[in-house]
């Protein structure tokens, strides 16, 4: 059976690093994301979606479950939004639900007939190390946790039909947009992060694309409903950012 994955920002810096592993382990990989990646393969496919838009996704998600025989979805898509208590607006619950939780569901469920058919189906959801807490997270770190609530859930369910549901919680990871737009590249504030992970190094997007393949593959039948902290240690330690 050939295999075919939707990965979710999947353009460029984690996602980006999660499409191309997956192409190279011979998938076809149909990523779902405002912004178009600036590199090719011969069996990418991007689908142009703002996934805050609950109809778009919606549409997008019908058409690309119509067209493509999907037995994968990584959500990698996030927003992190940082604010303290006294600035954070009521809306940003409200998009980072949609965009975390929402987008996850309407993708899930296009997808879901085929993979039951199938008996056979990964979805890899990604949350963060945040969801243990973050001091101006909120409402990332809120959502972040929740998905691994709901993955737990959808585990159970979904088990049966031989689907795994997995999440893997990114801890600080270099070289990407999100990243460096709360911790500036090459500043004081960098380093110190970096010297307070245990591993004494910032992850890079590669750390991450290793975990989701290891979830993706037919070798991890037997594992479903786990939360996988891709952090150098941070989640068992302090960490400052």
């Amino acid at each position: 059976m050939s295999e075919v994955a939707i990965v979710t920002g999947g353009s460029a810096g984690i996602g980006a690093a999660i499409s191309r592993t997956l192409l190279a382990r011979g998938m076809q990989v149909i990523v779902l994301d405002r912004n178009a990646p600036d590199w090719a393969d011969e069996r990418l496919v991007h689908r142009q979606v703002d996934l805050f838009d609950a109809e778009a996704t919606a549409s997008v998600a019908t058409a690309v479950a119509t067209q493509h025989a999907v037995t994968h979805l990584i959500h990698n898509a996030g927003v992190i939004r940082p604010n303290l208590i006294e600035a954070t607006p009521p809306g940003d619950f409200t998009d980072l639900a949609q965009l975390h939780f929402g987008a996850a569901l309407t993708l899930l469920k296009a997808v879901l007939p085929g993979m039951r058919e199938r008996r056979f189906g990964r979805v890899i959801l990604m949350s963060s190390r945040a969801a243990l807490g973050a001091a101006t997270r909120g409402a990332y770190a809120a959502t972040k946790a929740g998905l691994i609530g709901l993955g737990r859930t959808w585990a159970l369910e979904l088990a049966p039909d031989g689907i795994t549901v997995n999440m893997i919680a990114p801890g600080p990871i270099a070289g990407t947009q999100m990243f460096h737009g709360v911790v500036p590249a090459g500043s004081e504030q960098e380093a110190a992060l970096a010297r307070a992970i245990p591993v004494r190094r910032l992850g890079a997007p590669q750390d991450v694309a290793n975990a989701v393949a290891f979830f993706a593959g037919r070798e991890a039948g037997f594992v479903t409903g786990q939360t996988l902290y891709v952090c150098g240690g941070a989640s068992i330690g302090q960490l400052t950012v």
